[in-house]
């Protein structure tokens, strides 16, 4: 049975009570149809009408303002989406106001969207890196602590571990989505072949011109994860993905690593607690970086000079 991911935001509407609103990531797309069924460009307001009316959204959900007002959540989400799809090159606004959708846009698939949008966030992401450095200016974990810049990830780890079961579920959702999977399908509770407490499930990760069915398997153990570990999963992937990848919260022995990758077996890709943090930070899921810039002031004497006459 397919499950339902999409992972929205709960949010508090005037009334007091929950509404939920989808991340613009999941608007890219409706966005991108909205103005194509409008016959190919259209002004923010028919645009956003357009989205609000595929996506379906209450009246509830609509009414949310962002902040103190007076625009709405839901707007100012759009308009995210509307920024990042004019980045990956599927919309353009030439006049003020009037967006049109691209050659590139028309063309686009749904499956498509998302690995655009990670390769996009990405390249900003180095861009500002690489401006920063330029500039001067150190980039140091939001969490870090500045003797040793690698504790970031034990309170992340901390968190993690503290997540009920669905929000680990969710949790590892959200990582196969931000790393470009589609398709995802997770079994229902006793469904699944993965130890109690942990996510199973199978999806299709897509890289440039090619695509490959993926049996993944998220584990929170704090320990470390041995050969028969590895062995385990591979028994449970036959006939469910053409890839393995098993995730731990923990750790992989080396002798685990070496059956991973045994010659004759199929090969399966790992992923230890680190490596899920570095995923965290990469995507901006619950973990945020921050740029530090340091300035170095030096004086220059021959300005003073000048203004002197010497």
């Amino acid at each position: 049975m397919q499950r339902r991911n999409a992972i929205g935001n709960s949010v508090r509407n005037t009334g007091g009570g929950e509404a939920t609103l989808p991340p613009y990531t999941d608007l890219l797309w409706p966005t991108v149809q909205a103005v194509i069924e409008l016959g190919g460009s259209g002004v923010i307001e028919e645009i956003d009408s357009a989205v609000i009316a595929r996506t379906g959204l209450s009246e509830e959900a609509r009414a949310v303002l962002h902040g103190d007002g007076p625009g709405t959540e839901i707007e100012y989400r759009l308009a995210w989406a509307r920024t990042y799809l004019k980045g990956m090159g599927l919309l353009s606004n030439t006049r003020r106001g009037v967006w049109s959708v691209t050659d590139r846009g028309r063309a686009v698939r749904e499956s498509e969207i998302k690995p655009m949008q990670v390769a996009y966030t990405a390249e900003k992401r180095r861009k500002r890196m690489v401006r920063n450095v330029s500039q001067g200016a150190q980039v140091v974990p939001l969490a870090a602590a500045p003797e040793d810049p690698e504790l970031w990830r034990e309170p992340v780890l901390r968190a993690v571990a503290d997540l009920s079961e669905d929000g680990f579920e969710r949790l590892a959702t959200a990582v196969l989505r931000a790393a470009g999977f589609t398709t995802l399908t997770i079994p229902a509770p006793g469904g699944s072949h993965a130890p109690e407490g942990h996510v199973e499930g199978t999806g299709v990760l897509r890289v440039s011109l090619l695509s490959f069915s993926v049996f993944f398997r998220f584990l929170r153990a704090p320990e470390k994860a041995g050969a028969d570990v590895v062995r385990e999963f591979r028994a449970a992937m036959v006939g469910r993905g053409e890839k393995g990848l098993l995730v731990t919260t923990g750790s992989f022995t080396e002798d685990a690593r070496a059956e991973a990758h045994r010659h004759g077996a199929p090969p399966i890709d790992l992923v230890d607690g680190d490596g899920l943090c570095d995923l965290l930070e990469e995507h901006g899921l619950g973990v945020r970086s921050t740029v530090r810039t340091i300035e170095d002031v030096s004086l220059v004497p021959a300005f003073f000079a000048e203004l002197s006459g010497r």
